[in-house]
């Protein structure tokens, strides 16, 4: 199979406030904009990847609980596996501790503040208006995905 491109495609509960997270709080650029014009799909570019956030669903993805999933489990950690999301995003930013900061200020729940994991990378943890699961993460200047390894 040659793949051409992709994209992760996603059907929020309320696309308006999807469209505005993406957009507006999360500050992703728009590659494409399709359907009606008071409701269009929106196409975001995302880093060598793409999200598609368009038509609606009747439900989100995961049963979402107040203070988010991780929050319920006492463990911070987003929902893997049985029961627990399908999709998640991880998403890698240049400076996760300005990043942090912005996205607190944006009213942005955080569900898991930045910490450096045991592989080595800084993560912080936050959802999507549906719950969807998003992992923003920095990777550190000694870390080996930054050195190239030939």
């Amino acid at each position: 199979m040659e793949i051409l491109s992709s994209r992760i495609l996603i059907r929020p509960t309320d696309p308006g406030r999807s469209r505005r997270f993406y957009r507006d709080i999360l500050g992703l650029a728009i590659y494409r904009e399709f359907g009606p014009p008071d409701d269009p799909g929106l196409v975001f570019f995302l880093g060598q990847s793409l999200l598609e956030v368009s038509g609606r669903a009747e439900r989100p993805t995961r049963t979402a609980t107040p203070g988010g999933a991780a929050a319920a489990r006492g463990t911070g950690e987003p929902a893997a596996g049985g029961g627990g999301a399908q999709v998640r995003l991880w998403l890698q930013v240049r400076d996760l501790a300005a990043e942090h900061r912005r996205l607190a200020a944006a009213g942005v729940p955080i569900v898991r503040a930045p910490q450096r994991e045991p592989w080595g990378l800084d993560e912080m943890w936050i959802e999507d208006p549906d719950a969807i699961p998003i992992v923003v993460v920095e990777i550190p200047p000694e870390h080996p995905l930054r050195r190239d390894q030939r």
